[in-house]
């Protein structure tokens, strides 16, 4: 009995080893593999060269541009340069809207007279009536539901609600500020206004209107409605406060809708050696907004997709599933780029071929600090298990929380795939989002190289460890 129990130990301590240095192996693996990455995107990147190209030689990408076409055109090219072993368009229809060349405001107090405020037009919104000048009393607001009791008939409305500068994540304070730039319009406009401003949602104090996109309501007529800088809604606001006369408020705008065009994603394949059948996901979003570049947002992700596969390439890494790379379109005004990957993944599911994992670059050319997750927890620990690896690279975050826009329709698919964002420091994100500073020279050429170097790593993470299906 005594040595019976002896071998069962020696068995057991066995076994333990084998697996510990298993373990050990794959580790050391991984680390290798992910400082050839850094080396090489760090020694011999073209993430910023590449934005440079999509900002200054293509520039804004707003969907359903002609802009956008060359930028589709230009990203599929140096997929193929890269070396993917297909590529090709999906197609998307995609709304198309101008902008146009005025957009233009003043308010008049009877202290302080008449003076020129900064705007510009929210994505999608409608012209002023025959693109001429609309004037009211000015209505200041914080909130939505103040119009329910409030007179605003015959008013120009301007939601004042800052983003919360307590919240530690601006990413969160974006999110609690976006209704009024979402669904304010709508909402003004059923409580009888004829025009919206809404203070830009920025932590800065500057004269720069930050646009995005708006949302009309079916059943509510379409109101004008533009985004204004977030000093001079200060200023109107105390000035509302403080004067005995009502602010008057003239604006115009010669936006206007044309219609849907069709677009597509971008998409890139790189056949896996083991299990081609399984499908990891990289990609940012190819459309940006048309008063800046849309350098930071997306152009950094377009360009850390881009490098992701040419730095693996470069180190010659052999894939065991199957790796795409995607330029997602119209991500800024109704991500039917990301709600036409899904679908089409869906039906590729019931082909046989299964999306695993997912990851998305949208939130900047900065620093990257880690990935947030939206995944079942054995994927949150599968990629938490990762941070001895990562740690060397000052990449310490690993939460929860949305992915990403683009990929987020992917969470339906059964069995349900890992779903990642990357997450740089994002204190000076929107500082320059959705503005005219949002452009080439505003990116910091290590930092986006540092953002790619995680984006490749990453693939290789999920492809070497995630279990077979």
């Amino acid at each position: 009995m005594m040595k019976l129990k002896m071998s069962l130990i020696a068995l057991s301590l066995s076994l333990l080893t084998s697996f510990v240095g298993a373990q050990t192996a794959d580790h050391r693996t991984d680390s290798s593999l992910v400082r050839n990455v850094f080396s090489e995107v760090l020694a011999h990147g073209e993430a910023h060269e590449n934005l440079r190209i999509l900002c200054k030689e293509i520039g804004h990408r707003l969907s359903g541009s002609p802009s956008a076409d060359r930028a589709i055109i230009w990203g599929q090219s140096v997929m193929e340069r890269y070396g993917v072993d297909t590529s090709y368009v999906m197609p998307v229809d995609v709304p198309a809207w101008t902008r146009g060349d005025i957009a233009e405001a003043t308010a008049t107090s009877h202290e302080e007279g008449t003076m020129p405020l900064h705007i510009t037009a929210l994505g999608g919104s409608v012209c002023t009536p025959k693109q001429s000048w609309i004037e009211g009393p000015l209505l200041v607001v914080r909130h939505l539901d103040a119009l329910d009791t409030l007179d605003a008939k015959n008013h120009i409305v301007l939601f004042n609600r800052p983003m919360d500068p307590l919240l530690i994540n601006t990413g969160a304070a974006y999110g609690g500020a976006y209704d009024q730039r979402g669904s304010g319009a709508s909402a003004a406009a059923k409580a009888g206004a004829i025009g919206v401003l809404v203070r830009s949602l920025t932590h800065a104090l500057d004269t720069l209107p930050h646009t995005g996109s708006l949302r009309y309501k079916e059943d509510v007529s379409r109101i004008p409605a533009a985004a204004i800088s977030t000093v001079d809604a200060s200023a109107l606001a105390e000035a509302s406060q403080s004067s005995k006369h009502p602010i008057q408020i003239r604006m115009r705008m010669n936006c206007r809708d044309l219609g849907i065009r069709e677009q597509g994603n971008v998409v890139g394949e790189w056949r896996g050696s083991e299990w081609p059948q399984e499908i990891i996901t990289l990609g940012g979003h190819l459309d940006s907004w048309d008063i800046g570049e849309g350098a930071h947002d997306d152009g950094s992700g377009v360009v850390h997709t881009l490098e992701a596969l040419r730095a693996l390439k470069s180190i010659n890494y052999k894939p065991q599933r199957t790796l795409r790379f995607v330029l997602f379109i119209n991500e800024e005004n109704g991500n039917r780029g990301g709600k036409m990957y899904a679908k089409v993944a869906s039906e590729e599911h019931l082909k046989g071929l299964r999306h695993v994992a997912a990851m998305e670059s949208d939130a900047g050319g900065f620093v990257p600090r880690g990935v947030r997750m939206d995944a079942p927890n054995s994927g949150v620990d599968l990629v938490r298990s990762w941070s001895e690896t990562l740690e060397p690279y000052n990449l310490h975050y690993f939460g929860r929380g949305g992915a990403g826009v683009d990929i987020g329709p992917l969470k339906k698919l059964e069995p349900r795939p890992l779903l990642m964002g990357l997450v740089p420091d994002g204190q000076r994100y929107f500082d320059l989002h959705h503005s005219s500073q949002d452009i080439w020279e505003n990116v910091h050429k290590r930092e986006l190289e540092l953002g790619a170097a995680t984006c490749a790593s990453m693939l290789v993470l999920l492809d070497r460890n995630l279990p077979a299906k």
